[in-house]
């Protein structure tokens, strides 16, 4: 969708959010393995998209199963949160922005897909009515 347009229906229908998920394949693996990291990608998205951070960043390095084993992130915004998993086993992530205030989908994928250096991104947004 154009991005005019989606920008259009969301205030046209005023619906209540913005989900946004975006699947990240082959990141490079130091920036996903990395706490600070994660946390510098967290405060430099709030701040692409003048959002503003409640309370400190969650992530937690865990699994016992190598295969779904990283870091998991939660980020509670004044609009409500970002979260994302990070897998080492193949180097991918998967990142969720669900918010009230309107924002670019595409912008946001672009933006994490160059952060995490990825070598290719899916996207899927919905409106929340």
């Amino acid at each position: 969708m154009e991005i005019k347009k989606l920008e259009k229906e969301y205030y046209d229908k005023k619906v209540w959010g913005l989900t946004t998920s975006i699947d990240l394949y082959n990141c490079n693996p130091y920036k996903i393995r990395n706490s600070v990291t994660i946390k510098i990608y967290v405060q430099e998205l709030c701040k692409l998209l003048n959002m503003k951070l409640f309370g400190e960043t969650q992530i937690v390095n865990f699994g016992q199963d190598e295969s779904v084993a990283g870091f998991s992130m939660t980020q509670l915004i004044e609009t409500s949160l970002i979260s994302g998993h990070f897998v080492n086993s193949v180097n991918n992530a998967y990142i969720d922005i669900f918010s009230c205030k309107y924002y670019e989908p595409s912008v946001v994928a672009e933006f994490t897909k160059k952060y995490f250096e990825a070598e290719t991104v899916k996207m899927h947004y919905i409106l929340r009515k």
